[in-house]
């Protein structure tokens, strides 16, 4: 299959070509020329599935054109060698604990996937060391690092922007070494996101060395992505859940999670409808309310991995609906909440049901009971572990939260990162003098 620029000048390329490249050289960002439909018949059976079973199906839907079904079989199964339970919080409100993975959050799937494939596609070209650019504002760069660290022939850099990650996140990337390095960029997430398409678009740089993004805007990260959807659907039909009236809402910042979500419903996916909801970063909401995109700078919340003034996905939103406001508000509507609403949402959700939300989830949940119909089944993305803002929670709820052997881990290593200003010239001569050492 051919993947395409959503800015419609460049040319198609192929699948290695998208996942290597990242960004397309107009800008624009790759997506597949045609999304292809899953049978009916799988639906019938979903329920019986495991999540192995059902991501193979999918992945080679997507990529069996153009990879060996023994080796998409591999990478599937090493990408999810870990649980994402659908469970039950209200009574027709559900959480999709995406944070069982290796770093605690639902990054893992599209990170452990796109490793595995770079790796993959490098090895066959047997070419030079790829250097992986990846802005975070939380969990990605952990997530990456993770999925990449010791990969044979990739380089990464994590960019994070200087105070506004948790303690615990920004262990995840600091501590590891080896093949990464962590970026620590004096500004916002939308400075470092800004900082790695400059790194795209320059000649000089493209030209001393091979550059790819792990954000969002790979298709080899967002893509998978879509897996747990289709998990999360099997769940409740393995439950007795009738499936015609499914509600998702999704914790949005970058919105590359809602929009593989809304390519797995064009593939056959019987999700009824979306629920993007934001922060107080409501760029996406105010588009929903007026028709009009007006990126602006992004503000510090308490949900921080979605404080994203200007998401990349919302172009691949624009381009899958034909740059139509109503087909858009068709499939998704949104809502926003204060970091007050956020917190008495956690508070309430701990008190009445027992369950503990991350200040992601907590604004999916609260979307769900706010939006939901009669007669309707919500579903909402747990996005990290609540152990990840373990200061934040506790303050909220007053209840201690233990951090898992796997976060305590990081927390013993030593911090190493590269402070750096936002400017573009100071991180393209960094660069070119790590590849000049190389």
């Amino acid at each position: 299959m051919k993947y395409y620029s959503t800015n419609h000048q460049s040319d198609k390329v192929s699948l290695s070509e998208a996942v290597v490249r990242g960004l397309a050289p107009d800008r624009g960002l790759y997506m597949p020329e045609k999304i292809p439909t899953i049978p009916a018949a799988f639906f019938k059976h979903i329920g019986e599935m495991t999540l192995e079973e059902i991501s193979y199906v999918v992945a080679n839907t997507l990529f069996g054109e153009d990879i060996d079904s023994s080796i998409l079989k591999k990478i599937v199964s090493e990408t999810l060698n870990f649980n994402i339970p659908l469970k039950k919080v209200d009574d027709n409100k559900y959480s999709l604990e995406l944070f069982h993975g290796p770093t605690l959050a639902f990054k893992d799937v599209g990170a452990r996937f796109m490793a595995r494939l770079l790796g993959y596609f490098n090895s066959q070209e047997g070419s030079e060391e790829v250097n992986v650019l990846v802005a975070t504002s939380g969990d990605t760069g952990s997530a990456v690092a993770n999925g990449f660290l010791n990969v044979p022939g990739v380089n990464v850099y994590v960019l994070y922007p200087h105070g506004k990650v948790s303690r615990i996140q920004e262990a995840q990337f600091t501590t590891l070494g080896a093949n990464i390095t962590a970026i620590e960029v004096d500004g916002t997430f939308d400075d470092c996101q800004a900082l790695v398409k400059s790194a795209f678009m320059d000649a000089e740089l493209n030209e001393a060395m091979k550059l790819t993004s792990a954000n969002s805007i790979n298709v080899a990260r967002f893509l998978p992505q879509m897996f747990y959807y289709f998990h999360a659907y099997a769940q409740l039909v393995a439950s007795g859940v009738k499936g015609n009236e499914v509600v998702v809402a999704v914790p949005s910042g970058n919105f590359g999670n809602i929009c593989s979500a809304l390519i797995g419903k064009r593939m056959g996916l019987p999700i009824k409808r979306f629920i993007a909801a934001n922060n107080r970063n409501d760029v996406f909401y105010q588009y929903l309310q007026t028709g009009q995109y007006t990126p602006r700078k992004s503000v510090a919340t308490i949900a921080n991995a979605m404080d994203v003034g200007d998401p990349s996905n919302f172009a691949r939103i624009l381009d899958l609906y034909g740059n139509s406001h109503a087909n858009i508000l068709s499939d998704i509507s949104g809502c926003t909440y204060t970091d007050e609403q956020i917190a008495e949402t956690i508070n309430a959700t701990m008190k009445e049901n027992g369950y503990q939300l991350d200040p992601h989830g907590a604004v999916a949940y609260r979307a769900l009971c706010e939006h939901l119909a009669p007669g309707e089944t919500g579903i909402f993305l747990e996005t990290a572990h609540p152990a990840k803002f373990k200061e934040t929670v506790e303050n909220i709820t007053g209840t201690e939260i233990g951090i898992p052997d796997r976060l305590s881990a990081f927390m013993k290593g030593e911090k190493r990162s590269v402070r750096m200003s936002a400017q573009f010239p100071a991180f393209k001569k960094y660069l070119l003098s790590r590849q000049e050492k190389a």
